[in-house]
């Protein structure tokens, strides 16, 4: 209805200092930003002319460039923190402490300086055990878990890039944990540390394979690649068309595996069957002594026909099988289903009263200049000419030039 007051988004107001890292922090950082919080992102100076930094996941976010290594680069980063809600630290263990930064500056309940902080910590391992102080990355992570010896592959797991532990396992369930956080402190008026890993993170996501798994269930058998859920079951599995384009295949349920044989058998040559005659019926789905004769099956009947013509084929249907999209497909879908939909990702859920900021165009709009919006942000921190000076002198802020107020 015209004239009422436009909704602000669900964290306006909410400020977020991100300490610059890899994915998983930025990622946390994004989630916040694209829901209305104000994120700064503080990044190590760099030389006149240097490239953008590589994080392409900096939409809505402001960069400031700054040393807090530096005396007079420490007072700002420290006034930075106290005036924020939230801290998003993607360094091991110790890093912050070092700089003078860890959570009991802020949280020490006689002498902490905000004490209405949410204090997010990210880092790959549990902060207890031998592993707390190693490199590592994704695979690693997932690999701890116990889900990575899970996951289907022909002789050894197969690994989805580093989409689990980096980006579920991490930025997402420290986005959760830092909302959990701020929804507390309405009720206590504090602030706290929200410890998230990644290895913990990624095995409470995978609460449900583990759990099956334990319970001896058929959906992952106890040697990989042969549950209904790891690709043991041909009705659960990815099929490589005569283009050498994919089909997925998902018709767990009865009445859906015989819906997808009834279309997959009439779309076939007649009378297409094994060397010994065999064809499938649908009372076959769960005698897993066929399950290697149905595969076969199956794999030379898609491999007859291109992908398209398999697309139209289960399309509008309950058969449970749909193509595998390219990326630059899958954005071209996103466009045509969604009024905002496109190559950049949507934020996700969809809030309907109090949706999330827009994002930007284009991917290359999401990479933040390294301290773009760094004497902008000495604005609002009110830093004196005296202070800008020291900045210059300990050449805390680079070989950027400092304006004067």
């Amino acid at each position: 209805m015209s004239g009422l007051p436009v909704p602000k988004p669900p964290l306006a107001g909410i400020k977020v200092v991100e300490f610059a890292g890899l994915a998983p922090g930025p990622m946390a950082g994004m989630i916040l930003a694209d829901f209305g919080a104000d994120v700064v992102r503080v990044d190590r100076p760099a030389q006149a002319g240097a490239s953008p930094a590589p994080d392409v996941l900096a939409r809505g976010k402001r960069s400031i460039a700054i040393d807090p290594k530096k005396k007079s680069g420490y007072a700002v980063v420290r006034r930075l923190v106290e005036q924020a809600d939230v801290v998003i630290d993607p360094f091991r263990p110790g890093v912050m402490e070092r700089l003078g930064l860890g959570p009991e500056v802020f949280l020490d309940e006689k002498e902490g300086t905000n004490r209405k902080l949410v204090y997010a910590r990210l880092v790959g391992f549990p902060r207890a055990g031998s592993h707390k102080d190693m490199a590592g990355h994704d695979l690693n992570y997932l690999a701890l878990s116990g889900v990575l010896s899970m996951l289907p592959g022909e002789r050894k797991p197969e690994f989805p890039m580093n989409i689990l532990a980096d980006f579920a396992g991490g930025g997402l369930m420290c986005a959760t944990g830092i909302l959990l956080a701020l929804m507390e402190r309405t009720r206590s008026g504090r602030g706290q540390v929200v410890n998230a890993d990644m290895v913990s993170g990624v095995r409470y996501l995978s609460t449900f394979p583990l759990l099956l798994y334990q319970l001896r269930t058929p959906h992952f058998g106890q040697v990989r690649g042969t549950g209904m859920l790891d690709s043991g079951a041909p009705f659960y599995n990815v099929y490589t068309c005569a283009d050498g384009r994919w089909m997925s295949v998902g018709c767990i349920e009865p009445q859906f595996f015989r819906e997808f044989l009834k279309r997959f058998l009439g779309a076939l040559p007649p009378g297409f069957a094994l060397e010994d005659g065999w064809r499938p019926t649908e009372d076959d789905q769960h005698d897993a002594d066929l399950w290697p004769r149905l595969k076969t099956f199956m794999e030379r009947g898609f491999a007859l026909l291109p992908r398209d013509y398999w697309a139209k084929v289960f399309d509008a249907s309950d058969a449970c099988a749909v193509p595998v999209l390219s990326v630059d497909e899958a954005a071209a879908l996103a466009r045509r289903t969604s009024s905002r939909g496109g190559s950049v990702p949507m934020p996700h859920p969809r809030l309907e009263r109090t949706p999330s900021v827009a994002p930007l165009p284009a991917a290359a709009d999401s990479v933040l200049e390294r301290g773009v919006h760094t004497e902008e942000i000495l604005k609002e921190l009110r830093v004196s000419v005296a202070e800008r000076e020291a900045l210059r002198r300990d050449g805390a802020l680079g070989d950027r030039p400092t304006a004067k107020l």
